[in-house]
């Protein structure tokens, strides 16, 4: 018996690590068997990027309507989806998460600036904390979206876009958004 702790008492943290150099500090992969804080990163600057990936993501799933609010309910969808993820790809689903983050997290965006009523658009880089949050927000909300009014499970929708956004493929709505994004941050320099 291994005295390690293990997400979902099931797939260990040890073998995973974050590429991307920018993401390494906003990207939290500490053990826990439960990721459930309670909100205690709420009252200090940056502290939710001490906050668990997979506890984010299921914040992220947590979005007013259906399942706002209900927090059992959203670490079930991903624990569900963590499942999906391993039987299909034989490899620890938390790896692939962080995959899926890295490549679905756009570095450019735009911010609207006005000179004496005359208003334009000019590309900014994104900071690591947006961009792990959008990264987030864009697979959650792909899930929720194929869910909605489809035989698919809420589970399986997001198995399948964290497997899209890990392989880069254009299929995926969160490497969509990414392109995007970047896109109009390019014609707007």
């Amino acid at each position: 018996m291994s005295s390690e702790i293990k997400v979902f008492d099931v797939w260990p943290v040890e073998g995973v690590e974050v590429l991307d150099e920018g993401l390494k500090r906003y990207i939290s992969l500490k053990p826990v068997i439960v990721p459930h804080s309670s909100g205690r990163h709420e009252h200090r600057r940056f502290a939710k990027s001490t906050v668990s990936i997979v506890e984010r993501l299921a914040n992220m799933l947590m979005r007013p309507g259906k399942s706002g609010g209900k927090k059992s309910k959203a670490l079930t969808a991903v624990k569900n989806a963590f499942w999906i993820i391993h039987l299909k790809t034989g490899r620890n689903p938390l790896e692939v998460l962080v995959r899926a983050v890295e490549n679905s997290a756009p570095l450019e965006d735009v911010t609207r600036l006005s000179y004496g009523g005359i208003v334009y658009f000019k590309a900014v880089d994104i900071s690591p904390q947006r961009r792990v949050d959008l990264a987030l927000r864009n697979i959650a909300q792909a899930a929720r979206e194929n869910s909605f009014r489809s035989r698919k499970t809420i589970e399986e929708c997001l198995a399948d876009e964290i497997l899209l956004a890990a392989e880069k493929d254009s299929k995926s709505f969160a490497i969509k958004r990414k392109i995007e994004l970047e896109r109009v941050a390019l014609a707007s320099r």
